[in-house]
């Protein structure tokens, strides 16, 4: 029994002896203090943290898919939301540039992109100008479903976004959720405080950027516009009727009755964009039985390749029609027209024989789509006019003599009296007829498109005025005209008066057949034309 103890007294000695293990010490969490105490702020920047996920992850939302395609009335437009720290509402008008609007203050701003004019929505209100009354409720409807639309697509864009990044940054699912969710919330917030500052009259204010800044300038204020807008859209429902008038107006008309051999030419100029010129245009032509329709420039407003859709009418309007560059065309707009059918563009002194009327011609050597008159610009017309008084020349000499010349401004014009029987211009938006020293007659056609926009910017609107001028089949001279008048905005008025040309007046002598007058001979004396009674229906 004595070994017992002995052999357990042996094991306690080699488990004392044995060596102890360490204590374990707290493991030091990464930034804690000296007495394992948590980072100060911590809170805080997990929370900043958070914000800066979910506003990065929130705009590439709205910059991926943010954004809707609306067609707006005859426009179609892509409206989208973006951050900003101001708000309001900017609208691109590429190329013209943009406007913008106060309308409302909150960190995010409405883009609306005006991506093109629908040509078969636009033709629909030109072919039914009655719509316009509608048109207003119509694009208010267009947008409101375009907002709603956009609303709900920025609700999923935004939440989308700001989740997916969450989940990059984190790794978490409660993380990333907590990121959509405080992003709706801001979303919801910010669509709060514009529709709390909402400014329905920021659209009288608008503040023009780019090409258009000069839209003050061409348009008047918009309050004038707003108060005149009534006007406008009465008088564009009654265009039409008024048109249909004018041919029984004028078949009573004395004195000369143009013969079905009569080549009759319809002149315009200076339409500045207003759709309505064309549904003038179209009824002159079948009411008149035109042969050739001269248009004398200034046919667009900016000259931008965004307005060449407008022109297109162009080819369906029943009549060569021969154009010359204006100081509003640009050459972008000169080659769209080039490629039309039925178009004749004339510059440099090129000539062309249309319907047996020889024709030639220059563009306006100034493009001032803002009305701004740069330094020497008469004199650059003048040279024009000489370049193409130099042409007129050449033809006659090469046995093609010219029977009308073309030109824009009246300045450019005069510089070929003496070359040719008759030369047409516009520029001026107002009719006027002179016969200049050496013999050839000047005809200055008035606005065909009643100034275009800049229509509403007087007290007293502007008038829509046309030419039909006829012409003797063999001899090619100008026998008469009749000098068409339609009552600007809101008026209802069709006016015709016809003029002779002094020679072609009761007791005059037979006017010489030669196609250009002499610069040698001696002028005839100054005398107005003929003017016969007026006819308003």
């Amino acid at each position: 029994m004595a070994r017992v103890p002995a052999a357990v007294s042996s094991a306690l000695r080699r488990a004392r002896s044995a060596p102890r293990p360490l204590p374990r010490r707290p493991r030091r969490r990464a930034g804690a203090g000296p007495a394992g105490l948590a980072p100060r702020h911590r809170p805080w920047t997990r929370a900043l943290g958070l914000i800066a996920v979910v506003l990065v992850g929130a705009w590439l939302g709205l910059l991926v898919v943010g954004n809707v395609r609306v067609p707006v009335g005859p426009m179609d437009t892509t409206m989208t939301l973006r951050p900003s720290f101001t708000g309001g509402t900017k609208i691109n008008v590429s190329p013209l540039g943009a406007l913008q609007l106060d309308s409302h203050t909150a960190p995010v701003r409405l883009d609306v992109n005006v991506d093109q004019l629908d040509p078969q929505r636009a033709q629909a209100l030109v072919d039914r100008p009655e719509r316009i009354s509608g048109l207003q409720d119509e694009v208010t409807r267009d947008i409101s479903h375009g907002t709603a639309d956009l609303a709900v697509r920025s609700c999923v864009a935004v939440v989308t976004g700001a989740t997916a990044l969450g989940l990059v940054v984190y790794r978490r699912p409660r993380r990333a959720l907590a990121a959509g969710g405080l992003a709706l919330a801001l979303l919801a917030a910010s669509g709060g405080t514009a529709y709390a500052t909402w400014n329905p009259d920021s659209v009288l204010e608008p503040k023009f950027s780019g090409l258009l800044s000069s839209a003050p300038s061409l348009v008047g204020d918009a309050r004038s516009i707003v108060t005149e807008f009534d006007v406008y859209q009465q008088e564009l429902a009654r265009l039409v009727t008024n048109v249909t008038k004018l041919y029984d107006a004028t078949s009573t008309l004395p004195t000369y009755q143009p013969d079905p051999t009569t080549l009759r030419v319809l002149h315009v100029s200076d339409i500045h964009l207003n759709p309505a010129s064309w549904t003038i245009i179209s009824s002159l032509v079948k009411q008149y039985q035109v042969d050739v329709i001269v248009d004398t420039g200034d046919t667009m407003d900016h000259g931008t390749a965004a307005e060449n859709g407008f022109l297109d009418p162009v080819e369906e309007l029943g009549a060569p029609y021969v154009w010359v560059r204006g100081n509003h065309d640009s050459l972008v707009t000169q080659r769209y027209l080039e490629g039309l059918k039925n178009v004749h563009v004339l510059d440099d002194g090129r000539a062309a024989t249309i319907a047996g009327l020889r024709f030639a011609g220059i563009g306006d050597p100034q493009f001032t789509p803002d009305r701004s008159k740069a330094r020497g610009a008469e004199e650059s017309q003048e040279l024009a006019g000489a370049r193409l008084a130099s042409a007129l020349r050449d033809q006659a000499a090469a046995g093609t003599p010219v029977d009308v010349a073309l030109v824009h401004e009246p300045s450019a014009a005069r510089e070929v009296d003496g070359t040719v029987p008759l030369v047409l211009s516009g520029h001026l938006h107002r009719q006027e007829t002179d016969v200049m020293e050496y013999g050839t007659r000047l005809r200055i056609e008035g606005s065909t498109g009643g100034s275009g926009l800049r229509a509403v910017e007087g007290k007293h609107p502007d008038p829509i005025e046309a030419s039909i001028l006829y012409f003797d089949r063999d001899t090619r001279r100008l026998q008469a005209w009749d000098a068409i008048r339609l009552g600007g905005l809101g008026l209802t008025t069709a006016e015709v008066s016809r003029h002779l040309p002094e020679e072609n007046q009761p007791g005059a002598g037979t006017p010489s057949p030669s196609s250009s007058p002499s610069p040698s001979s001696s002028p005839p004396p100054p005398s107005p034309s003929a003017t016969r009674p007026t006819a308003t229906p």
